[in-house]
C-alpha cells in the first residue's frame, strides 16, 4: 500500500508544480520519489523520515541554486545609457535638487555622481541609474582630449 501511495503523491506534487511553475512542490515531489524507493524495505516510519528528510534538504541546498539560475536580470533599454556622454541643459545640483542632461537623444533628471555641482554646457558620462534619474559626473567626449592637448601645447 505504501509503494502506491508515495506514487501518488509525488505524481500529485508534479502536477501542481507543473500548474504552477513555482518551484514550490518540487522539492516534495523529489522527497516523495526517494520514498518511494525506500518503501520497498523499509517501514512507514523510515520512509516518512526519508521523505521529511530528502524534502528539507533539497528545499534547503537546492532551491537557492535554482532560483538564481532561473531567474536572470534583465537588462533594459535604459540600462544602454550607463556609460554615455550626455550635455548638461539646465545645472546639475544635488542640493538644489535640480538637473538635466541630454543622453542620447533622451531627456533625463541627473544628479551628481561625485556631488559636485555641473554647469550648463559641460560633458557628462553616466555612472548608473537610480530610478528615473540618472547619476552623472563631469566627462570630456572623446574628440575633446587631442583638441585639449594641441591648445595646450
Amino acid at each position: 500500500m505504501w509503494p502506491y501511495l508515495w506514487l501518488g503523491g509525488m505524481l500529485l506534487l508534479l502536477c501542481v508544480e507543473a500548474a504552477t511553475m513555482g518551484l514550490t512542490t518540487i522539492w516534495f515531489a523529489l522527497g516523495a520519489l526517494m520514498a518511494l524507493m525506500v518503501s520497498a524495505f523499509a517501514p512507514w516510519q523510515v520512509q516518512l523520515s526519508v521523505f521529511v528528510v530528502v524534502s528539507a534538504l533539497t528545499l534547503w541546498l537546492v532551491r537557492p541554486m535554482a532560483r538564481r539560475m532561473l531567474t536572470k536580470r534583465e537588462r533594459t533599454n535604459a540600462d544602454r545609457v550607463i556609460g554615455q556622454v550626455g550635455i548638461v541643459s539646465e545645472t546639475v545640483d544635488n542640493v538644489a535638487g535640480t538637473g538635466v542632461v541630454q543622453v542620447g537623444g533622451r531627456t533625463w533628471t541627473a544628479r551628481s555622481h561625485t556631488g559636485r555641482a555641473v554647469p550648463v554646457g559641460a560633458y557628462v558620462r553616466v555612472c548608473r541609474i537610480e530610478g528615473v534619474k540618472v547619476m552623472v559626473e563631469e566627462a570630456r567626449p572623446a574628440g575633446r582630449a587631442a583638441e585639449d592637448k594641441e591648445v595646450n601645447g
